[in-house]
């Protein structure tokens, strides 16, 4: 099969400028209830990559994500709220973007062009055949992303992807691709809009059901979040609460910060 970019394909809406704000809403919305189907299509493709991922995890393995633009922005975004949501080390799941840290907030110039920066960026974590490396691109084709999956190949480093055209130079180079076919875009080419949602909904579901095989998840508890605000206080008072059938919110607080996370707490009352 041939690689056709239909993320890059026109609109099939025109004269958006004329559009009535009500029709305009409702065109955005109508094409983005369609990427929950597209992702849907590709479960099998995902279940694949994080067998793979917790594989490598369980035996003391990294993951990392590596991107540009959007892509790179989302990658970050996902591996930084693994730390307080799951309680995990920082530097187990970590986002590469393409420009750097500048690049999170502000675009950066031709750097997803750069066909040898994505390697020396991965080289500078010290990334390992231990570990997995995921390439995010909605082209399926950026040359910073691909040419270090590439590289990561050749050093005997395990890769997935995650793309939304069908066969792509990404998928190709994956050992374990992900292709989210979402179409054209609302506005022509502007990929942050449904291909951005399909990287979004398809991260959620990889670093998820990867956290919850590591045991990182207790029922539908997150009993090793950190305890880094009073909301996330609370609600872990909550849990251990509804957990030991306590009423003593404030005893029961007391006893969380002590031991700094709902497991531990768990752990230690449970050995009393």
């Amino acid at each position: 099969m041939s690689f056709v970019k239909l993320t890059e394909s026109d609109s099939s809406y025109r004269n958006l400028e004329k559009m009535p704000l009500k029709e305009l809403l409702n065109n955005i919305n109508a094409e983005d209830a369609t990427v929950a189907a597209a992702v849907l299509g590709a479960l099998p493709q995902i279940k694949l990559l994080v067998d793979a991922i917790v594989d490598k995890m369980l035996a003391g393995g990294r993951l990392y994500y590596i991107g540009a633009g959007t892509s790179g922005r989302l990658g970050i975004l996902d591996a930084s709220e693994c730390v307080p949501t799951f309680g995990v080390p920082a530097g187990l799941i970590t986002g590469i973007i393409a420009g750097g840290h500048k690049a999170i907030t502000t675009p950066v110039e031709f750097a997803e062009d750069d066909t040898e920066q994505g390697w020396k960026d991965l080289s500078n974590h010290h990334v390992k055949s231990q570990d997995f490396v995921i390439g995010l691109s909605a082209s399926g084709s950026t040359p910073y992303v691909l040419h270090a999956l590439k590289q990561c190949k050749n050093n005997g480093i395990s890769t997935g992807s995650i793309s939304c055209n069908p066969s792509s130079p990404l998928s190709a180079a994956a050992d374990f691709p992900v292709e989210i076919v979402t179409g054209p875009e609302f506005i022509s080419g502007s990929t942050r809009m449904k291909a951005g949602t399909a990287q979004k909904m398809t991260l959620n579901m990889i670093s998820t059901a990867v956290m919850v095989q590591l045991g990182r998840v207790e029922d539908n508890k997150m009993v090793h979040m950190r305890l880094t605000n009073e909301k996330l206080i609370e609600r872990g008072t909550r849990i251990v609460m509804e957990k030991l059938q306590r009423t003593d919110y404030a005893k029961t607080k007391e006893l969380l910060l002590q031991y700094g996370s709902v497991k531990k707490l768990l752990e230690n009352i449970n050995k009393t």
